[in-house]
């Protein structure tokens, strides 16, 4: 009997709104530079008030999607996601499974922009990793207390990339990496296995060796994913 009862709409008429625009801007295929229609033909078409019509463009216009121009009215943007992204992305506000999620994606990009580095790194990149290989710790039991070194080699790998977008992530990312570095959430026990300098990842990149790249990536962050999946290495 009970199931003949009616869910309650519980979506307010500005978000009903908010997504009444969004799938007008997608049907009429509009772009970045196109103008939205006036305020006054919008309210009328939806049939609500102005007020709840100017909220709905608040929110898109708080998520970069339109912008008002001087002399064009409300107009289509281009907009950035991942600044939009980084307003919320502060270590001490995320669960430690939110946080482990972003570190698991960390790893993933590591292991996988080995085409964009080989397809756009130069003799002076090379020179540059070298110079920063000399530097860094060659066992993995010191990688966690010289997170500083394992920074500046993959920031630069990040570079090489030529993938503006890549980049910033990545930058947007590190307090991330530092917050759970610092905070333990991985610091379990790891197997000692043979780990891959970022001196030998810069050998494999002289030789052009694209597929053995993946590999010494995956090796050399090994000790992470052991910290991750530690269940998956203990022996029953």
């Amino acid at each position: 009997m009970i199931s003949s009862i009616k869910s309650v709409d519980n979506i307010s008429l500005a978000d009903k709104v908010e997504m009444s625009l969004v799938a007008f801007f997608i049907e009429n295929k509009l772009k970045p530079g196109d103008p939205v229609p006036k305020e006054v033909e919008l309210s009328q078409a939806l049939n609500v008030s102005r007020t709840v019509l100017r909220e709905a463009l608040i929110r898109l216009r708080m998520i970069g999607l339109i912008e008002s121009k001087k002399h064009k009215g409300t107009i289509i943007t281009n907009p950035d996601l991942l600044a939009l992204f980084q307003k919320s992305l502060n270590p001490y506000m995320l669960d430690k499974s939110q946080l482990k999620d972003i570190f698991e994606l960390r790893l993933i990009l590591e292991i996988g922009m080995g085409d964009l580095i080989f397809e756009r790194i130069t003799n002076a990149d090379i020179a540059e990793l070298k110079e920063i290989a000399k530097q860094t710790p060659k066992k993995s039991a010191k990688i966690f207390s010289n997170i500083e070194h394992e920074i500046k080699f993959h920031g630069k790998l990040y570079e090489i990339t030529g993938n503006e977008t890549l980049k910033r992530f990545q930058n947007m990312l590190l307090p991330i990496f530092k917050y759970v570095y610092d905070s333990g959430i991985l610091e379990r026990p790891v197997e000692k296995r043979k780990y891959v300098s970022h001196s030998e990842i810069v050998t494999i990149i002289e030789k052009k060796d694209l597929y053995g790249f993946r590999i010494a990536m995956r090796e050399h962050l090994d000790s992470h994913f052991q910290r991750l999946f530690i269940k998956r290495n203990t022996k029953k």
